[in-house]
């Protein structure tokens, strides 16, 4: 095998070892992901909404309603390997920068499927993705779920830690 940045054999991907599936199979999955959302928007009240990305793009919105964090956004992204999924947790701290960076990381290690990562303007996203061929109608209820519950837990302490002189609550 080569490196990092070398192709594996199989056209799997090296870093998550997701091999690309077929039109198809890309199709059959982009259905099954617009079955659960339909269903799940009219099941669970934590959604409040879903929309679909430009037209020809396999792109979910997912609009969430939390207690911690009042609205959010799941992105939803439909690859030839991976379904990938993220969603903006906090912006960059203004204050307490060392502590608000040591909390995140001390969260990150006990998450299972997701991760904290610094995005654009040193936002914090969380994010995750998974195999296509292993998204499944349970896999997407355990992605919500856990992005949910990562969220609800670790919104607030971020926005205290990070606006300590601002955030009340």
């Amino acid at each position: 095998m080569g490196g990092r940045d070398s192709p594996e054999p199989d056209g799997a991907d090296p870093l998550t070892g997701a091999a690309p599936v077929s039109d198809l199979e890309l199709d059959a999955t982009e259905r099954l992901i617009d079955s659960w959302l339909e269903a799940a928007a009219g099941s669970k009240e934590a959604i409040a909404a879903v929309e679909r990305g430009p037209e020809g793009a396999r792109r979910w919105y997912v609009r969430v309603t939390g207690d911690e964090k009042e609205v959010w956004t799941i992105w939803f992204t439909l690859g030839q390997r991976t379904l990938h999924y993220e969603t903006y947790l906090v912006p960059a701290p203004e204050e307490n920068h060392a502590q608000f960076y040591e909390h995140l990381l001390r969260r990150n290690r006990r998450l299972t499927g997701l991760k904290l990562e610094i995005g654009p303007e040193d936002a914090v996203f969380l994010s995750g993705s998974m195999p296509v061929m292993q998204v499944t109608p349970g896999a997407l209820d355990g992605i919500l779920g856990s992005m949910y519950a990562a969220t609800e837990l670790i919104f607030r302490p971020a926005m205290r830690i990070g606006y300590a002189s601002k955030f009340r609550g």
